[in-house]
Formats: C-alpha cells, structure tokens, sequence
C-alpha cells in the first residue's frame, strides 16, 4: 500500500499540474480527493491490515492527501489569474461607442400647469390649503350658499355617496375649511381633484381645479381685477387681452366670468373661440355675505374675493391640446412632448 500512495502522489501532482483550467483542476482533485476517487479506494484496503500497519498507513496518506490539497490551492490561485488575464485580453470595451441610456420620465402637463399657477400666486403672498376629495355636504354645498333643493346644486352634477357626503364637485370646500381654521386676514389658494358626472371632448368625470380667495378689510372687486390680471398676463404673456363679464355663482356677489384673448388666433376669430375672438378661462366674484356667515366672518369688517379655474382647460388652452380626455389617456407619445 506505501507503493500505491508513493504512485498516487506522482500521478496527482502530474495531474494538477497539467490542469490549465478551473474546470480541469477541480475534475482532477474529484478524480484524486473526492469520495470516488483513487485515495478513497485505497483507503479502503486499510481494513486488510494489521493492528501495527494502520496507524502508519494512516499517517502516510493524510500527508500525501494535505500534500495534494496545498498543491491544488497552489494551482487554483495560478489558473485563476491566468484566466483573468485572457479574459482582460479578448474582452475589451470600445468607449467610443454611445451609451445606452433609459428612457427618463417628466412632469405631467397638468403637474407643469398646476406649480407654474401656484409659483405665481405664491408671489403674489398667497399659500396652499388642502381638503379630502369625499367631501360633506355642508362645505361642498349648504356652507356655500347652496342649501337643500337649491337649483344651483343642478349645476354641479354630482356624485352622491349617501345624502350628506359626495364626491366634491369643485375645490371651494377647502375656502370654507381654510376659513373656519383660521381668522382674517386670509390668502389662500387650494389645488386638488375634483368630480362631475359628465364626459366629451371638453369634459371629464375627474379633473382638477384651482380655486383661490382673499379676505382682508376693505377688499374690492378691484383687487380681484387686478391679482387676476395680473396671474394672467404672467402665465399668458403681457400682450394678451383680458375681459370681465358679469355672471353669477351662488356664492359670490357680483360675479364675473373671465375670458382671456384667445391664444390660438390672436383674436381674429377661429373654430376655438367660435369666431368670438375670446376664450373663458375662470369664473370669480365677491364672496357673498351668506358664505361669511357659515365661517362666523363679519361681513361689516371684512370683504374678499374668490375664484376658480380648471387646470386642465389652462393647460389646452397653453399648449394647443384640443381633447381633454388626452391628459388622462396616458399615451406617452403625447406625454413625451411636455
């Protein structure tokens, strides 16, 4: 048995050695080491042996399998820089070659829309307030001026939850939240959600408004004109012409609807503006004294103004788009363009 493991030591050395990979390194420790293998086979004569032959037997082939071991480690280090190296030799890369980049998002129009609105009243000194979306009855409708059975509520073509909570149809419960949360002077501006049951090329059941207002003492409709005209010719540009024209709204007194030039054919007339030269793009007014009377504001100290515009319809109307239902359909070839 010394024979078979003085023979065993040579041939494993020769066969190390001679391994040039990873996989014929291991091949070769298996077919030496491994359970199968030729110092396990001759292991198992040991059995045949005497009592005095096996300690010796024993010693001489753990030094020849630690041997074995050591030179295979020895030789795993050197083929793994050796193919290291070829690898680093038939793997180049050409860095004058474009890279290859992943397509990047963006805001969406009516985000653009929305901050660019709220930067410019913010300007203007005004914050931002927030409501919840499934509104009560009272701040979407009764502390508004529009009780039970007002025909204005025909307007807003509701989604009802039950009787006293809705989807709210516009942005001005959050005035009536704002106000009962904080005493005068206020100027605030409130963006967010809001739904109709209605639905064309101009409408949607969900869309977003901004509505806006101001309570001070002594506040004038000519303050109103003058921050609207003012947001206007900011997001609009300078030269655009700018009108009032009487109107009404349950919760202001006067009211007044305001239309801008329109932008599509400088005010020549076209399919756009129906041939009027001009295009609606807020409604606003004097906060009736009824709504100050829900907030527990003093009417004969404090007056205010407020407005709201949909942030969809600014956003058709600044970049030319003449489908609502395109900002919601999320195609990215149109979305790519903003």
């Amino acid at each position: 048995m010394r024979e078979q493991l003085a023979e065993l030591l040579e041939q494993g050395r020769s066969a190390l050695m001679a391994a040039d990979t990873a996989d014929a390194l291991q091949q070769a420790r298996v077919a030496l080491l491994g359970k199968k293998g030729s110092m396990t086979g001759i292991m198992k004569g040991m059995g045949r042996m005497t009592a005095e032959e096996r300690p010796v037997i024993g010693a001489l082939a753990n030094k020849i399998k630690v041997e074995l071991e050591a030179l295979f480690e020895e030789r795993a280090a050197i083929v793994q820089q050796q193919e290291m190296q070829q690898r680093l030799a038939s793997e180049r890369i050409d860095v004058t070659l474009p890279g290859r980049t992943h397509a990047r998002g963006s805001k969406h129009p009516v985000t653009l829309v929305t901050e660019e609105i709220c930067d410019i009243f913010a300007s203007l000194g005004f914050g931002v307030e927030e409501g919840p979306e499934v509104e009560q009855d009272f701040y979407n409708f009764e502390a508004l001026n529009m009780p039970k059975d007002h025909p204005a509520r025909d307007m807003q073509d509701t989604f009802y939850i039950n009787d006293d909570v809705v989807l709210r149809t516009h942005t001005s419960p959050v005035q009536i939240r704002a106000m009962l949360k904080h005493a005068p002077p206020v100027r605030v501006i409130a963006p967010g959600t809001v739904y109709r049951r209605d639905s064309d090329i101009t409408h949607t059941p969900m869309f977003h408004q901004i509505e806006g207002f101001l309570v001070d003492r002594h506040i004038t409709f000519g303050d109103l004109k003058g921050v609207l005209t003012t947001f206007i010719t900011q997001f609009f540009g300078k030269n655009v012409g700018v009108r009032f024209r009487p109107s009404f709204f349950p919760f202001t007194e006067p009211s007044a609807e305001v239309d801008i030039q329109c932008v599509i054919c400088g005010g020549s007339g076209c399919r756009v503006c129906k041939k009027s030269g001009w295009l609606e793009i807020l409604g606003s007014g004097m906060i009736d004294p009824e709504v100050f009377k829900s907030v527990n504001y003093d009417s004969e100290k404090y007056s205010g103004f407020a407005f709201g515009m949909g942030i969809e319809r600014i956003a058709m109307l600044k970049y030319g788009v003449n489908d609502l239902r395109l900002f919601f359909e999320n195609d990215v070839r149109f979305l790519q363009q903003f």
